[in-house]
């Protein structure tokens, strides 16, 4: 039996269609036409991959969203959480930019802003930036994770709604070509992670909650 290709299916029109054309343009003979459109579906092939993983099973763990390289580690408010602690983590092109459940938890809201497109790295891309915001409702705390659009990334995927429930580092969306994603958790939490820092989404353990 054939195992699934980890592919996330938001990404297979961008692997599909330059490779119908790749083809098309060799068996007609046009083969030196046909290799950017072969090279940007491989590009896609490998910016869409959605590899399986094994979520670790630390008590009070609050998993990393995305994978990435840790950008700060600061205080702040956050609507839902309250007093917390945001770990913004940088998506370059090369990461898997599937977005993972740092907790289990009910999906509580779901909210959706429009705005800028300035690079993911800038300070405040995510005041500015098109964003997706997610509120998590633990058993016992809350969790934000912030989906942020940057300067060549423009198409946020989110697949929950209020009322879903999702598994610690269960999947539930994706951001396209170069992002960032921010992790709100209480503060008081002790954090595992600091600025400069490479974390797997749904492996790496930025926090354990108190």
């Amino acid at each position: 039996m054939m195992s699934k290709l980890p592919v996330a299916r938001e990404g297979w029109p961008f692997i599909a269609i330059p490779a119908a054309i790749a083809a098309g343009l060799a068996l007609t003979g046009r083969r030196a036409l046909a290799v950017p459109f072969a090279a940007a579906s491989l590009a896609s092939l490998g910016f869409f991959r959605d590899p399986e993983r094994e979520t670790p099973a630390v008590p009070g763990a609050v998993l990393a969203p995305a994978d990435g390289r840790v950008m700060s580690v600061d205080e702040l408010d956050d609507p839902f959480v309250g007093p917390a602690v945001r770990v913004a983590i940088f998506l370059s092109p090369l990461d898997v930019h599937v977005n993972r459940s740092p907790i289990a938890a009910l999906v509580v809201g779901v909210t959706y802003s429009r705005g800028r497109f300035v690079a993911a790295y800038q300070p405040d891309a995510g005041r500015v930036n098109e964003r997706c915001v997610v509120n998590l409702q633990g058993e016992n705390a809350r969790v934000t994770v912030v989906q942020i659009a940057g300067a060549v990334a423009r198409r946020i995927v989110c697949r929950v709604g209020p009322g879903d429930k999702l598994a610690a580092g269960e999947r539930f969306g994706m951001i396209r070509f170069g992002s960032r994603t921010d992790c709100f958790m209480p503060r008081g939490a002790q954090m595992s992670v600091r600025a400069g820092d490479r974390v797997v989404g749904g492996i790496t353990v930025l926090g354990a909650l108190a």
